[in-house]
């Protein structure tokens, strides 16, 4: 079934919709939500809470064209969110480790000046991502969307660990020095 579809099936609060998004994209929100959390149960506690956020927040939104960017979005944060709460300190770690590579890239909102400033940046971001190549694009978002680890993305991409590794500090300075030019403070 169509993501617009979908979309039309949560719009005529028809459950059905869940059952069609569970169907297409399940295995993809529970894995990424399984790299987050570390667990299958509440990956799967995570996938189902995103489920019925979408129930809540399709109307008024309307993601027919970016279902399952919609959908992910969600269970990363619920993820995230679960995480928070329940103080792993493993994953803790992992999750600040990630927050502080990206530290010195993006600047942090502090104020509201920078709140204001987040669609923009949101753009710069997008219009970033859009300037690298596939790989390097690719090794990016999974390692700061994804949350993947190197040793996952050496055997996901088979390339060696110092190279992701480099890959990532080049894209990083990359990404510095494209929101100076966007204005950023960094």
């Amino acid at each position: 079934m169509e993501d617009g579809q979908i979309v039309d099936l949560f719009l005529s609060r028809n459950e059905a919709a869940i059952q069609c998004s569970s169907e297409k994209y399940g295995l993809r929100l529970r894995a990424l939500a399984l790299h987050i959390v570390g667990e299958t149960q509440t990956a799967e506690e995570c996938e189902n809470d995103a489920y019925l956020a979408a129930w809540n927040a399709i109307p008024p939104h309307e993601p027919r064209d970016y279902l399952y960017a919609f959908l992910a979005r969600t269970v990363r944060n619920i993820a995230l969110n679960r995480c928070r709460s329940q103080s792993r300190l493993k994953r803790d770690a992992f999750v600040a480790e990630l927050s502080r590579e990206m530290e010195e890239c993006i600047p942090a909102p502090d104020d509201l000046e920078s709140r204001l400033d987040a669609l923009a940046l949101q753009e710069a971001l997008n219009s970033f991502l859009g300037t690298l190549g596939e790989e390097k694009r690719n090794v990016f978002l999974r390692r700061y969307w994804y949350l993947d680890s190197v040793e996952e993305m050496v055997r996901r991409f088979g390339m060696s660990q110092s190279k992701i590794k480099t890959m990532l500090f080049r894209t990083r300075n990359q990404l510095r020095e494209y929101l100076r030019k966007e204005g950023y403070a960094i």
